[in-house]
């Protein structure tokens, strides 16, 4: 495993711009530095180490995106390890006791860049893979103290589109209706969004039933019609934060 942490720094270097560091700093407002390693040129670098160090079991998988967590110098060795969880060779490993890591992630990541790929991409997986276990789990991370396992429940149904469970969703959506903060507001915008590609009038219905107001609405209908201004344009797109 150090080898492949060893490799993943290196690879990240490689990778980055160093004069963009401090705009991408500022743009997700870290303490923790960046290299300047952007999307593109980091993910295309860290398919190429994590294939060239293979992991021998899923244990092993584990303990090395959790050691790149905790371990990390920079914001983009965080991403490395939520990479690593995602990656081809280890899909195999997307059970149960993928959960404890995923979970350790979102609450001590704290931010929306680390949290919204855990909670769509990652904890949604095991939703639809394991919905008798994680449904319970998921209801009860609606009701946390904590926002960011609230937003992770309010989310992880964003790609299901048809198989969306419309009850659990507003199960996990209603618990933070009364929270002003901007990113419980802006996820059940953006997961009332996503369910509406499927099932707009559903949607619309749920929107005006519930008296949601504010960012929560406009995210919602943004690529509806909503009713109490059935002339106006729609909203013009936004980054789902």
């Amino acid at each position: 495993m150090d080898t492949l942490h060893k490799a993943v720094r290196i690879a990240l270097t490689e990778a980055a711009d160093p004069g963009k560091a401090e705009a991408m700093r500022a743009y997700m407002k870290s303490d923790m530095p960046f290299l300047g390693a952007q999307a593109v040129p980091r993910r295309t670098a860290l398919r190429r180490v994590f294939g060239e160090h293979p992991l021998r079991d899923a244990r092993e998988w584990r303990e090395a995106a959790l050691t790149l967590w905790r371990d990390a110098e920079y914001r983009e060795e965080r991403y490395a390890a939520i990479e690593l969880t995602g990656f081809r060779l280890y899909r195999a490993h997307q059970t149960l006791d993928a959960l404890p890591m995923y979970e350790e992630m979102i609450v001590t990541g704290a931010w929306w860049d680390y949290v919204d790929e855990l909670a769509v991409h990652r904890v949604g997986g095991l939703l639809a893979a394991f919905p008798d276990v994680m449904r319970p789990l998921v209801l009860r991370w609606a009701r946390d103290r904590d926002l960011w396992r609230r937003r992770t429940a309010i989310l992880c149904q964003n790609r299901f589109r048809g198989a969306t469970d419309p009850g659990l969703l507003y199960a996990c959506i209603e618990p933070s209706l009364s929270d002003n903060d901007f990113f419980a507001r802006k996820a059940i915008g953006w997961a009332l969004r996503e369910y509406a590609r499927s099932n707009p009038g559903e949607v619309l219905r749920y929107v005006d039933h519930m008296g949601i107001t504010g960012l929560s609405r406009r995210e919602a209908l943004k690529n509806l019609t909503d009713p109490r201004n059935p002339g106006g344009p729609k909203s013009p797109k936004s980054p789902a934060v």
